[in-house]
């Protein structure tokens, strides 16, 4: 069902805003706000499961675990995650998609950078040849037709950085070619890229990531659709916003005594709201259970 939203979605005349989660409690807030799909942050997962900064450390366990976790907050929501290299070979590739796509997953995206990646925004990114990204490519697709899936394959080039936005465009080429469904051109620095990469990949769905404050301008979603997007990530719209208030309710503890400042008068009960507990509650009382009326 989401994997057909998703696309639905996607052929929309309006863009199709996700925003960036990382976890349960990030991905059921961007729930209750009515967001049409959500993102799975790469970084945002390595940090937030391994403490660490998105430099190439996460493996296909700990990716598909919380794609999985955040697929089924709400499976009529589609999710978009990040799925790096494809952690591998070509069989790694196949199996990471068909591990996605049972997971619940909607869509992954899928990039040209060797094993030991980083973070699309840094500097000094390696990248494997036209021919082995398009490897990657094609054995998702090939693992999609086997497992009668339709998940959404998303092709991200990270070319643009050292070889050029033409080289970066004709990439993401082949990879549709190869069965790819939407382009990704990662790291775009300038209005007239962003207008070429659109216009040279035409028919094709393109995606642009948002990483605030990053080497791409921070545009808003309207701006991203006059100039012809289709879809927008904003990855940062959880995970940065949290480490700071964290942060700052640290600060007050340390301060204080107490972080009932940070907490601005919400309670245990009306936190636990946010995170389904009315739900709970009516699915209880639903098969004649009153475990949960006095909470």
């Amino acid at each position: 069902m989401s994997v057909k939203s998703l696309r639905e979605l996607i052929q929309n005349p309006e863009i199709l805003v996700c925003p960036g989660v990382y976890d349960g409690i990030s991905g059921r807030i961007a729930l209750n706000k009515g967001f049409k799909c959500l993102y799975m942050t790469g970084a945002g997962t390595v940090a937030s499961r391994l403490g660490m900064p998105d430099i190439g450390v996460a493996g296909l366990t700990d990716m598909h675990a919380n794609a999985s976790l955040i697929a089924n907050l709400n499976p009529q929501v589609p999710v978009i995650a990040d799925a790096d290299t494809g952690y591998g070979n070509a069989v790694m590739c196949a199996r990471t998609l068909t591990m996605y796509a049972r997971a619940g997953v909607a869509g992954l995206h899928v990039e040209d950078q060797v094993h030991a990646k980083r973070c699309g925004h840094l500097g000094g990114k390696e990248l494997v040849s036209e021919e082995e990204f398009v490897m990657r490519i094609r054995a998702m697709a090939i693992a999609r037709k086997q497992i009668n899936s339709d998940i959404v394959i998303i092709a991200r080039s990270d070319a643009l950085q050292s070889f050029g936005v033409d080289d970066a465009i004709q990439r993401c080429k082949s990879a549709v070619s190869a069965g790819a469904d939407v382009a990704f051109v990662e790291g775009i620095t300038s209005k007239e890229e962003a207008i070429k990469v659109v216009e040279s990949l035409h028919p094709v769905p393109v995606l642009i990531n948002l990483v605030t404050n990053g080497v791409t301008p921070n545009w808003t979603t309207s701006e991203a659709q006059k100039m012809g997007f289709k879809l927008c990530l904003h990855p940062c719209a959880s995970i940065i916003p949290a480490s700071l208030a964290i942060g700052k309710a640290m600060d007050e503890l340390l301060r204080e005594g107490t972080d009932a400042s940070s907490c601005e008068g919400v309670n245990p009960r009306e936190s636990f709201m946010n995170m389904g507990l009315s739900e709970a509650i009516k699915l209880d009382r639903m098969v004649g259970s009153t475990t949960f009326d006095n909470v």
